[in-house]
């Protein structure tokens, strides 16, 4: 869904899975330091909407998800995962409840795939499920933005900045009023710079909660039973996960930063060592200059110096070994 935003002055389109919302407006770092001193807003409404109501959807949602809603305030936002039976991710649902729906936007084209779960799940609990991406979309204010929220719009407040869930048909008129925009590269190299994982950049098909550092945050240990939990609490109460995520301060003097994927071995091997992990997102940020999140081995000493592809890397632990 193309939004009408890229007509705004200097818009850049971004690729790739952001395809449809601005990639920049003409000043990566211009924009990166706005949204740090909490100005401006990013366009993300090319990600997915679903709301679920009726009576008893968070008693439902609740069995089905890794965190724990069941009695979830209203208007208190959480996070949420939907494992596979072997305890892989397959979704991450950002989530808010107004008090009669809950509302929650997902990675850009997933949104399908999560109703038509949510739908083979529903059995006789009394829950609507809907796709909102058509007429609902996601604007993100920084922290600390004092932007005014029109009236009625449902808000996920976070740490990290408020998700608005604003009708579309109005976007164009907020963007006139919330303060310049900012483009998904500065929103993605502040996820970098906040170690937040995102699902299909930090996760392949076999990663589980564990690797991400999600536990707690997306993952309640102390709930009941739902789908893949077992993979949760064997790994939780016997092992460890079999690789952890790392943010990478990247060598400044390189001009291209390393791609996702792009293959991490040890420095002291060089570039034709063993394979110990990948790059899964990289970014430029305003102050740390090149940085990234990458996937590596969970016994790979935290003091190793390492390459990604040719470019030196110090590793800095999100997730301990």
């Amino acid at each position: 869904m193309k939004s009408p935003l890229l007509t705004l002055p200097g818009a850049v389109p971004a690729e790739g899975v952001d395809e449809g919302v601005a990639a920049h407006y003409g000043d990566l770092f211009r924009e990166q330091r706005a949204l740090a001193d909490g100005t401006g807003f990013v366009d993300l409404s090319h990600r997915g909407v679903v709301t679920v109501t009726g009576p008893e959807r968070l008693g439902w949602l609740h069995l089905l998800l890794t965190q724990h809603v069941s009695e979830l305030p209203p208007h208190q936002a959480t996070e949420a995962l939907i494992l596979s039976a072997h305890g892989h991710i397959e979704h991450a649902l950002y989530l808010v409840d107004d008090g009669e729906t809950v509302w929650a936007h997902v990675e850009p084209g997933t949104q399908e795939a999560l109703i038509a779960y949510l739908e083979s799940m529903k059995f006789f609990y009394r829950a609507e499920v809907a796709d909102r991406t058509a007429d609902i979309a996601v604007v993100h204010l920084p922290a600390g933005s004092i932007a005014e929220v029109p009236e009625g719009v449902v808000v996920r407040e976070t740490p990290y900045g408020r998700d608005l869930f604003l009708p579309r048909a109005d976007l164009e008129s907020y963007a006139g009023k919330a303060g310049p925009p900012a483009g998904i590269l500065a929103h993605e190299a502040l996820r970098v710079e906040q170690h937040r994982p995102r699902l299909g950049f930090e996760t392949d098909h076999r990663t589980i909660p564990h690797e991400l550092g999600w536990i707690g945050g997306a993952v309640h240990l102390q709930k009941g039973c739902y789908r893949g939990q077992e993979t949760v609490a064997r790994v939780q109460n016997l092992g460890r996960p079999p690789r952890r995520l790392v943010f990478l301060h990247l060598d400044g003097s390189e001009v291209h930063l390393p791609t996702p994927g792009t293959e991490i071995r040890l420095a002291d091997d060089g570039p034709d060592g063993r394979r110990i992990g990948f790059v899964t997102t990289s970014a430029r940020h305003h102050e740390l200059g090149p940085v990234a999140l990458a996937l590596i081995k969970r016994n790979v000493p935290v003091d190793a110096r390492l390459i990604a592809g040719e470019t030196a890397a110090a590793q800095e632990t999100i997730v301990e070994p």
